[in-house]
């Protein structure tokens, strides 16, 4: 009896360590590396695609509006007068052709006169010119005579072109000389005023107008910013009086000059102004997308799982088929993380959900 029982103690412990054996087997088996998942829960996820991207850090910079200086005009008199009938003020739009203010000038006074002498002058050469031809035919004149009367008449023609020329371009009415915008756009320099004394060789503007269509972005860089921001680099801008409105563009030029005072440099971004919503002067914030090593692997930084201080991603292997991958992350630029280790380009990466799948094939 005694030798039963323990036959029967051995085949309980036979038959538990088989058990503990399939038992271990299993678990070994829900441990593999590629957790099974349905076809229907894999089209559900969102996925992400592993690029191929230059390596990019912001430079946070400041700078201000400035004018497109292709598409501004500064305004000088052509002659000397006194401003009378100023028309517009700082801010004002402004169409192509419209008076801004007018001059009382003795100048255009004397362009008038020698416009209407040189008319008079043309004609009087032109009946003597005809005259001199009636007496060349009748014998009465010479050649010489003849070459003479068409030469006057040739100078006074000459003489009374010019003189409509010059009034042409010194414009007039009644009043006097007008000054006139050659350009649509808006005022943003006034330098006369109501019965100021103007004078043709003054280097002051009377105004300045540009279209505000587009602007220029002045960029400040310190010395060690220069070496990090290139032609091409695109950049975003936003305004303290539109902090909601981002404006986008690139550095389209470097101006390679340090100002002594400031000791900056200054990048050029030109960027169109919907709404004319910049002004010159207007202070900017600039974030400069700039590059800042070799091509990486990017992706989304909402695909990334954070376990126990490591960083981790959920791999497409295939049909039904996901593994996780340990990663290492270079570096951070807004919602774009870049990969040193653990992906390549082309690999799929599960977008939502992940955590999930995570700890499924954690456990």
């Amino acid at each position: 009896m005694f030798r039963n029982k323990i036959m029967i103690y051995s085949l309980a412990a036979t038959f538990a360590a088989g058990l503990a054996a399939c038992t271990h087997h299993d678990q070994a088996e829900s441990r593999d590396e590629h957790f099974q998942v349905t076809d229907s829960l894999l089209h559900s996820l969102l996925v992400d695609t592993v690029k191929a991207a230059d390596a990019q850090s912001v430079i946070t910079l400041t700078g201000s509006v400035a004018p497109d200086e292709t598409k501004m005009v500064k305004i000088y008199p052509m002659v000397s007068g006194v401003a009378q009938s100023i028309k517009v003020q700082t801010g004002d739009r402004v169409s192509k052709g419209q008076i801004l203010a007018t001059l009382k000038s003795a100048e255009i006074a004397g362009y008038t006169r020698d416009l209407v002498a040189s008319q008079a002058d043309a004609r009087s050469a032109k009946r003597v010119l005809e005259s001199t031809q009636d007496l060349y035919k009748s014998g009465l004149a010479s050649e010489k005579d003849l070459e003479q009367a068409k030469a006057d008449y040739q100078k006074a023609v000459a003489e009374s072109s010019r003189a409509g020329s010059v009034l042409s371009i010194n414009k007039t009415n009644g009043k006097g000389y007008e000054i006139t915008s050659p350009l649509n756009g808006y005022i943003i320099e006034k330098n006369v005023t109501d019965d100021m004394q103007v004078r043709a060789d003054n280097t002051q503007n009377l105004f300045s107008i540009a279209d505000l269509s587009s602007v220029y972005v002045m960029v400040n860089m310190y010395e060690s910013d220069i070496a990090g921001v290139k032609v091409g680099d695109p950049v975003t801008i936003t305004t303290l009086a539109y902090p909601d409105k981002v404006f986008t563009g690139k550095i389209d030029k470097l101006i390679d000059m340090l100002d002594p005072d400031s000791k900056v440099m200054r990048a050029r971004v030109k960027i169109d102004n919907p709404g004319n919503l910049l002004t010159p002067g207007m202070f900017a914030n600039i974030k400069v997308q700039a590059k800042s090593g070799p091509n990486l692997p990017a992706i989304n930084v909402n695909s990334i799982v954070f376990d126990n201080d490591k960083n981790y991603v959920v791999v497409i292997d295939g049909p039904a088929k996901v593994h996780i991958q340990p990663i290492e992350i270079a570096k951070k630029v807004e919602d774009v993380a870049y990969i040193s280790k653990g992906l390549q380009p082309g690999q799929r990466v599960v977008a939502s959900r992940q955590v999930y799948l995570y700890e499924s094939l954690k456990d």
